[in-house]
């Protein structure tokens, strides 16, 4: 069965893989659009973790009234249709699976691969990578056809955005059915081709590494240079603070990787690598441009 013979609308069973903030976010989402959702784990304490973390946004987006269907009941009436689970084996039943797990290359293959073996025949996989190469990614795949990139945004259930990324392989029908279900999840999809950093990461990290540069060089504090973008620019957060939410370790892995393949001029600043080093990551570890605590 072909992209396009599918339904223009969401996929009734969805995985995902990894439940982590991303991963429980995404899973929210899907939950939110009346999807059955199925999160798997590496073991039983992350599980757990998991469900809790999904269970609690799922509160939230109720108390706001921002759910629909059965989610005008009660939250529980939502979590009924997630499972959580240790078991690569439960994604025979998915329509569709989302990786989400870390931003490593061998570990995001070695895992679509796993998913890929557990998975019907007709079961589409994406990654929710927000650089990596997903036609490097779709190289471990039998089915690269079958293959793409959904990058969700942090924090999922506020952002309006998800980049749809085609690989040299992915079938073209395919994106157009992705544009069809993050419209359905009621966000809006922009497209890209396959290229290191895609068009959000690339632009963000860039503007973020200059921000560092600035504050390194005593040009501006961290509030002030994130003010001028705020007021100045219209941005939603400054490049400082957005730093803190993403994690200084996920923009240094994404820096690294950027310059390796683009160039010099995303070569991280010598600020990032030393708070990196002190554990100060953003508001995960309560410091980081920014207090948290």
């Amino acid at each position: 069965m072909t992209p396009s013979e599918r339904t223009a609308g969401l996929p009734r069973h969805v995985g995902v893989l990894g439940g982590g903030r991303m991963g429980a976010g995404i899973a929210h989402a899907f939950l939110m659009a009346e999807c059955t959702v199925l999160v798997v784990e590496r073991n039983s304490g992350a599980a757990d973790a998991a469900r809790e973390r999904i269970a609690e946004s799922v509160a939230k987006s109720v108390e706001r009234q921002l759910a629909r269907g059965d989610a005008n009941r009660s939250p529980s009436a939502i979590l009924e249709r997630l499972a959580v689970s240790t078991s690569y084996a439960e994604f025979v039943q998915c329509e569709l699976v989302v990786e989400a797990v870390p931003e490593i290359q061998e570990l995001k293959m070695a895992a679509l691969r796993d998913v890929e073996d557990h998975v019907g025949p007709d079961a589409f996989l994406a990654s929710n990578t927000s650089s990596l190469s997903v036609s490097a990614l779709a190289a471990a795949l039998v089915r690269p056809e079958s293959f793409l990139g959904l990058h969700f945004f942090n924090p999922v259930p506020a952002s309006a955005l998800v980049e749809v990324v085609a690989g040299e392989k992915t079938a073209p029908s395919l994106v157009t059915t992705a544009r069809d279900w993050v419209a359905a999840l009621g966000k809006t999809a922009v497209v890209v081709n396959d290229s290191p950093g895609f068009a959000s990461s690339r632009l963000g990290v860039m503007l973020a590494l200059e921000a560092m540069r600035m504050l390194e060089a005593g040009v501006a504090s961290a509030e002030d240079i994130d003010a001028a973008m705020v007021l100045g620019y219209r941005h939603h957060t400054g490049p400082l603070r957005t730093t803190d939410l993403v994690g200084l370790d996920v923009r240094l892995e994404i820096a690294d990787y950027l310059a390796r393949t683009l160039g010099e001029r995303f070569a991280p600043p010598q600020i990032l690598r030393d708070k990196v080093a002190r554990g100060e990551l953003g508001r995960k570890s309560g410091r980081g441009f920014f207090d948290w605590n």
